[in-house]
C-alpha cells in the first residue's frame, strides 16, 4: 500500500479524515486505559471495556433509582473498533426504558486516539438493564418522577 511522506498509509489517512465528532451531550465517564488493562500488544481487554461500560451505565440508573442498583442484564454489546492503551475513552449514556423496578440504559463509547488528536472513533455500544434494590438487596420500586 502506498505511504504518505509522514509514513501513514492512504487507508490510515482516510480513516483520520472520516473520523467522528464526540456527541454534543454530557459525558457520563471518561477514562484512559493503562498497560495493565491490555495484552502485550497494547490491545485493551474486552472484559475491561465491559466493566467500564457497566460503571457508566450504572450512573444514570442510580440517579433515576435514587440509590442502589444492580446489573441484571446485558441486553446487547457490540465492539466496533479496537481500543488501545492511551486512548481517551468517553462514555455517553441515555435511559431508554424504565419499568416498575428496572432502568434500561444505552451506552456509547468513543475513543480519541491520542496519537492523532483529530481521530475519534466509536468503539463500543451496549444496552444494559439495572434493577433498583433496597438495603437487603431486594428489588424495590423506582421513585416517582417529580
Amino acid at each position: 500500500m502506498a505511504r504518505s511522506p509522514a509514513g501513514a498509509t492512504l487507508m490510515e489517512l482516510k480513516l483520520v479524515t472520516d473520523s467522528l465528532q464526540l456527541p454534543n451531550k454530557p459525558v457520563a465517564l471518561r477514562v484512559v486505559p493503562q498497560p495493565s488493562d491490555a495484552n502485550v500488544h497494547g490491545d485493551v481487554f474486552g472484559g475491561w471495556i465491559m466493566a467500564q461500560v457497566d460503571i457508566a451505565g450504572s450512573i444514570p440508573a442510580s440517579r433515576r433509582a435514587n440509590g442502589r442498583v444492580a446489573t441484571i442484564s446485558v441486553n446487547s454489546f457490540v465492539f466496533k473498533q479496537p481500543v488501545f492503551v492511551g486512548d481517551l475513552l468517553s462514555f455517553y449514556t441515555d435511559i431508554v426504558k424504565t419499568g416498575n423496578t428496572s432502568v434500561t440504559v444505552s451506552v456509547e463509547v468513543y475513543a480519541q486516539r491520542m496519537s492523532l488528536t483529530q481521530d475519534v472513533v466509536k468503539v463500543t455500544e451496549a444496552t444494559l438493564t439495572y434493577v433498583a434494590t433496597d438495603s437487603d438487596r431486594r428489588p424495590r420500586a423506582l421513585p416517582a418522577l417529580d
